[in-house]
């Protein structure tokens, strides 16, 4: 309570800078751990694809086997991002650092991000705190810093197409931003319709300029793509489920539950579409209710779908980090603690694809976390004031001016 007071005491370029310091060691932190750990496997298997990019191409190398690997799920921008590392590489630096870098980069501006959206919804000391909470939360140090993977760069951009669209009033901007973050991760697909909504709920033009922003990227990134290998794009890309261990949420439950082999198969297979739809209808429903909290909405989508994923990854675990703050300080402090401690055990024993019986309990408790913080977020959405639109608050009162108090409260209050 206490920070809280004399945070609200601060004008918002200061509180600015105190988050700022704050990511910028988090930043530190990650790259640090990313410049002295091997990391796990995937850094390994991104080296390799790297190298299968340089040969075939970012947009031939979904035709291509790629023996001893996994299979090429990442989406176009993906590809021409591993180009681009390695020929860093190629100049002398580690490759293991680098590929660990584009998230750690994006939880960067995630902490600034959240900061910018808290604090047009609720005191100025709780959006300073989300801010922190993001720049230093647990699960995003492990997952950023010691895994790397482009998840954390796709929520970064949806988020940011969810601030510039409800608070900066950028609908092209939103646009761009928003098929980048499918365009890095296919993740953050089941917010676009969502984005829509909200852009739709503004009017007309902003409608327009949201989709030839969003139209134009994707032509540009997609576009070869999808003209040159469409089959082996949606084989690999957009029909991919995920991995078939059972170690995570309702997979991990019906388990547990001793359920037919058949019942777990079903729901990784078509069953997992599903429950993406279950997440895109709820991320509709929230736009259109509460345009205005369009960043809190998007937030409660991928939380959502990482509650339901029926495939289990420890990195899986950023979806639902950044998204919890916007939500409210407690949801996500709560859930980054659980989940980081979740992702410690999981790096840190044998093999980050096969939990043992503690990490697995740790993350049962980190899915439970999860879903009380999403209950609660969706509610205060909900209890919002519809179709009123945030307006940021004055950088500086004038000298002699009367202050004016805010009330404190969660995010999206």
């Amino acid at each position: 309570m206490g920070i809280r007071m004399r945070c609200e005491s601060w004008d918002v370029r200061r509180a600015r800078a105190v988050v700022l310091v704050a990511a910028a060691v988090g930043l530190l932190t990650r790259m640090l751990i990313a410049a002295n750990t091997p990391g796990p496997a995937d850094v390994r298997i991104f080296a390799e694809f790297a190298k299968a990019v340089t040969v075939y191409g970012p947009v031939r190398i979904y035709e291509h086997p790629l023996p001893g690997l996994p299979v090429y799920n990442h989406p176009p921008l993906a590809g021409w991002m591993l180009l681009g590392l390695n020929g860093l590489s190629e100049l002398g630096m580690s490759f293991a650092t680098l590929i660990r870098s584009p998230a750690s980069i994006a939880d960067f501006c995630c902490a600034i991000l959240v900061f910018e959206i808290v604090r047009r919804r609720a005191a100025q000391g709780t959006a300073v705190l989300c801010g922190v909470g993001v720049a230093v939360s647990p699960v995003l140090i492990a997952t950023s810093g010691y895994h790397g993977n482009t998840d954390a760069v796709a929520i970064a951009f949806a988020l940011a197409a969810a601030h510039l669209l409800a608070d900066r009033k950028s609908p092209l901007a939103a646009g761009v931003a928003a098929a980048l973050s499918i365009s890095v991760k296919f993740i953050p697909v089941v917010v676009i319709p969502a984005l829509f909504v909200a852009a739709l709920r503004g009017g007309r033009p902003v409608l327009v300029r949201f989709a030839a922003g969003f139209g134009a990227l994707f032509a540009l990134v997609w576009g070869p793509v999808l003209v040159t290998v469409p089959q082996h794009l949606r084989e690999n890309v957009l029909e991919y489920a995920g991995g078939t261990y059972h170690l995570w949420g309702l997979v991990r439950f019906a388990d547990v539950l001793g359920l037919p082999d058949s019942v777990i198969t079903s729901m990784q297979g078509g069953g997992h579409f599903l429950f993406a739809l279950v997440c895109v209808a709820a991320g509709v429903w929230l736009a259109w209710l509460r345009p205005g909290q369009l960043p809190g909405a998007v937030g409660a989508t991928l939380g959502l779908l990482l509650l339901l994923s029926t495939a289990s990854g420890l990195q899986y675990l950023t979806w639902a980090a950044a998204g919890t703050f916007v939500l409210g300080f407690w949801e996500g402090l709560a859930y980054s603690c659980a989940a980081g401690l979740t992702a410690v055990l999981g790096y840190s024993g044998r093999s980050a694809v096969r939990w043992n019986e503690l990490t697995l309990e740790v993350g049962a408790a980190g899915w439970t976390v999860l879903a009380v913080g999403l209950a609660a977020g969706v509610r205060r959405i909900l209890a919002a004031q519809p179709d009123t639109p945030p307006k940021p608050p004055a950088e500086r009162a004038p000298l002699g001016a009367p202050r004016t108090s805010r009330p404190s409260g969660s995010a999206v209050n």
